[in-house]
């Protein structure tokens, strides 16, 4: 499968979906590679804080891939592994129009109390001039960095709803420090010590969203011809 995690804005925590989902599989005995697409280099930050934290046994392969060739690239990685990984930032850029071009999954977190709802649109038409070069994609959004207080998450997610481009996941990743203070050291949550149970129910949640988003994806097709 190749995953990109994308958006048009930033702030969203895209990177640390992109990074957390490349460690999720590997836990489940997955080969993947993930690719660093954007310009600011996070996920690359990320893998250099893994390596001296694992004294180089970081679990994936790491690539940094940017531009209007990365989708020929990736294809030609996908051949190699399990699973693609691609965090392309918090811009419409080429790069991440690329990316989606050969993915099989599409995710866009969206944070509560922010200006990323309002680029949802934008996001929508996106995706539309995308969806005739791969009709496979399937396209999820969800809410990341909730807060366990106020009203934010439900109407964020009210919103979300109402789109009829991408599929809304009614599971949602909290704004927990536990997610920085394992990035900081090039860890997962899941790997992370001491254990943030609910950090982790919440990425496997998400995890299994996608995955039953795409089997009903499957099913649907199989109906279809």
């Amino acid at each position: 499968m190749i995953y990109t995690v994308g958006g048009i804005k930033g702030g969203s925590g895209k990177t640390t979906l992109a990074t957390n989902l490349a460690v999720y599989l590997i836990q489940q005995g997955r080969d993947v590679i993930l690719v660093d697409a954007d310009d600011q280099e996070s996920a690359t930050d990320f893998t250099s804080f893994r390596h001296q934290t694992l004294d180089g046994e970081i679990g994936y392969t790491a690539v940094k891939i940017t531009g209007r060739e990365l989708n020929a690239h990736v294809t030609r990685l996908a051949t190699k592994c399990d699973d693609v990984v691609i965090d392309t930032g918090g811009r419409d850029t080429v790069s991440q129009r690329s990316a989606i071009t050969v993915s099989d999954v599409y995710l866009v977190p969206f944070a509560p109390r922010s200006l990323d709802i309002w680029t949802l649109r934008k996001v929508e038409n996106l995706i539309a001039e995308i969806i005739p070069f791969n009709p496979r994609l399937v396209c999820l959004t969800f809410i990341n960095k909730a807060d366990a207080r106020g009203n934010y998450k439900e109407d964020t997610s009210d919103l979300l709803r109402e789109s009829t481009v991408l599929q809304f996941l009614d599971t949602s990743i909290g704004n927990r420090i536990s997610f920085a203070n394992a990035a900081s050291s090039g860890l997962g949550v899941i790997e992370n010590k001491p254990t943030d149970e609910k950090a982790i129910n919440e990425m496997k949640e998400l995890y299994e969203g996608i995955r039953k988003a795409l089997v009903n994806k499957d099913k649907g097709d199989k109906t279809t011809t």
